[in-house]
């Protein structure tokens, strides 16, 4: 058995070094207790929240049950406006659709078409063309099985301030990301009255789910005032951290693409993955 994992933990090595990445070491901060998951009562409050508690108001304007045939253009872009792909895959509107009540984003659906030069593989991206700021955010999907990294975040890239909160960032399609729930928030750069950043920062954690995460839907929700953002999964508060510079108004993107640190590199054997979104919900206190 010794020699066995010895071999398993030198092929994950000769993986990363062929691949020329640097897997980041499993430093769980803890675990997700599944069985502990909320049960869905009504559609009309967040799921950590069915009792509404704190008096949500759902912004049906601004949410998307993706039932129509096509894209609400009014409510989102169905390209990222302003960011091509991080490189090898390009971001491209053929691989975003909306099918039986869901929003579904596939692998190299650009046909023929060339890309432009440093991209061999294409996937999507939406935005919302409306900025938030606070409130509670919430989505339920099914993660793509292929090594592309599934996202649902809100960022906002100006001149003098860029932030971001990662809702769902992760890359269950490799097999050594199947349990790992990631969490992250970012400031690339803040006004001197907003904390004065100039260089970059995060603030990371790693949990570990039970279940593999690409094997069903869940949902993933964000809770966002003045004095902290909160992180959820299927109803669970998994990570509250304290609200230090996160007061600029934020877009919706959901997307897939690839990430060196995830190890999520374009794999043509595994062009076939999918990520399925049910909807997106989002509310403001009352």
């Amino acid at each position: 058995m010794r020699y066995l994992s010895t071999f398993l933990v030198l092929a994950v090595m000769q993986f990363s070094m062929a691949q020329d990445l640097t897997i980041p070491p499993k430093r769980y901060v803890d675990s997700i207790k599944i069985e502990n998951a909320i049960k869905r009562t009504n559609n009309k409050y967040p799921l950590s929240d069915q009792e509404n508690s704190k008096n949500w108001k759902l912004l049906k304007k601004y949410s998307d049950e993706f039932d129509a045939k096509t894209l609400n253009t009014e409510r989102w872009y169905p390209n990222n406006p302003g960011w091509k792909g991080r490189k090898p895959t390009y971001f491209h509107g053929s691989n975003v659709s909306l099918e039986n009540g869901e929003l579904v984003f596939r692998v190299n659906q650009h046909g023929n078409e060339k890309l432009p030069e440093g991209y061999t593989h294409s996937t999507g991206f939406i935005k919302s063309k409306n900025r938030f700021l606070y409130g509670y955010f919430e989505a339920e999907g099914k993660l793509m099985d292929a090594p592309w990294v599934s996202g649902f975040w809100m960022t906002n890239v100006s001149k003098d301030w860029w932030t971001e909160i990662d809702i769902c960032e992760n890359a269950p399609g490799l097999y050594y990301n199947r349990h790992d729930l990631n969490s992250n928030i970012h400031v690339f750069r803040a006004p001197k009255d907003k904390g004065d950043v100039k260089k970059h920062f995060s603030r990371t954690k790693k949990y570990y789910f039970p279940l593999e995460l690409h094997e069903d839907y869940h949902v993933w929700g964000l809770e966002w005032t003045p004095e902290y953002i909160r992180f959820y999964i299927d109803g669970l508060l998994f990570r509250e951290a304290k609200n230090t510079h996160w007061h600029q108004p934020l877009e919706i993107n959901f997307n897939c693409e690839s990430n060196k640190w995830f190890g999520a590199l374009p794999d043509d054997n595994r062009l076939d993955g999918e990520y399925h979104v049910k909807y997106f919900r989002v509310w403001e206190l009352n």
